[in-house]
């Protein structure tokens, strides 16, 4: 499978590496990024140097396209890639809230839409539980000052997340909500509505965690097949706002679409 990578920061990097070392088996024929220098010089520093074209080119060589930039870029790159039957892996997952259309897009075009589990656990028990009904899906994001600062919803407010000396609840609300505010910082809770019960009425809290070196999520799961709990801990990337599992996470994912065998719901 020719794969093609948009983006490449911390992520996108991360994938790439990960096929250039044989640990996924695929072909990487493509990068492209808003930075063509950066783009160029990294893939120069793979194995098989991959071509850094523009967006077209990356359509027009792969098969799979991974998505590893932003929520902008992507709001304008995916109906073109899904339009031309290419499947897609997305990571700035808060964008397809604001675009419902786009998984009936891909059925239209015979391709698929992918979305990893990123930085928490837990997504294969709420699959499985909203067979049946979920009554509330809830989440609590804790993260180190330098992991929040800079968000919009930061900024509008006028808050100094380093002031911050307690643990200290900087927003509450809609995944939705949580996703504008925040779109570098939880697409967490964009990926839990999507397996779950929806945008509106899955449920956030961040909190700012002054002393923390992690990204902390803990989910909480309620419906007729029982509670579901789960705390996650993740190690920040050099990108403070990224857990290195949500790589991780893209890695696996891609290593199970091109494998025989699947195991989890």
């Amino acid at each position: 499978m020719r794969v093609g990578i948009v983006g490449v920061g911390t992520i996108g990097q991360a994938l790439a590496k990960a096929i250039d070392r044989g640990e996924v088996a695929v072909q990487l024929t493509a990068l492209h990024s808003r930075n063509l220098a950066k783009a160029q010089a990294f893939a120069r520093t793979l194995g098989r140097v991959p071509e850094v074209v523009d967006l077209a080119g990356v359509i027009a060589r792969c098969d799979f396209v991974i998505e590893a930039a932003t929520q902008v870029a992507l709001t304008a790159m995916a109906p073109d890639i899904l339009t031309a039957g290419k499947d897609l892996m997305v990571l700035s997952v808060g964008a397809m809230l604001d675009h419902p259309e786009w998984p009936a897009l891909a059925a239209r075009h015979g391709c698929r839409l992918y979305v990893p589990s990123g930085a928490i656990v837990g997504l294969d028990g709420l699959k499985g539980a909203c067979v049946g009904r979920v009554d509330t899906v809830t989440i609590t994001t804790r993260k180190p000052p330098q992991g929040l600062a800079g968000a919009p919803y930061v900024e509008a407010h006028g808050i100094d997340v380093y002031a911050c000396t307690t643990e200290t609840v900087i927003f509450e609300g809609s995944a939705r909500e949580a996703c504008q505010g925040f779109p570098a910082n939880v697409n967490v809770a964009a990926a839990l509505s999507l397996a779950g019960i929806g945008h509106d009425r899955t449920r956030i809290s961040i909190l700012v965690a002054p002393g923390s070196t992690r990204n902390m999520h803990d989910v909480e799961v309620e419906g007729e097949f029982g509670r579901l709990t789960t705390h996650i801990e993740n190690v920040p990337t050099e990108n403070p706002r990224t857990g290195k599992l949500s790589s991780l996470s893209a890695i696996g994912m891609l290593r199970q679409i091109v494998s025989s065998f699947h195991c989890g719901t």
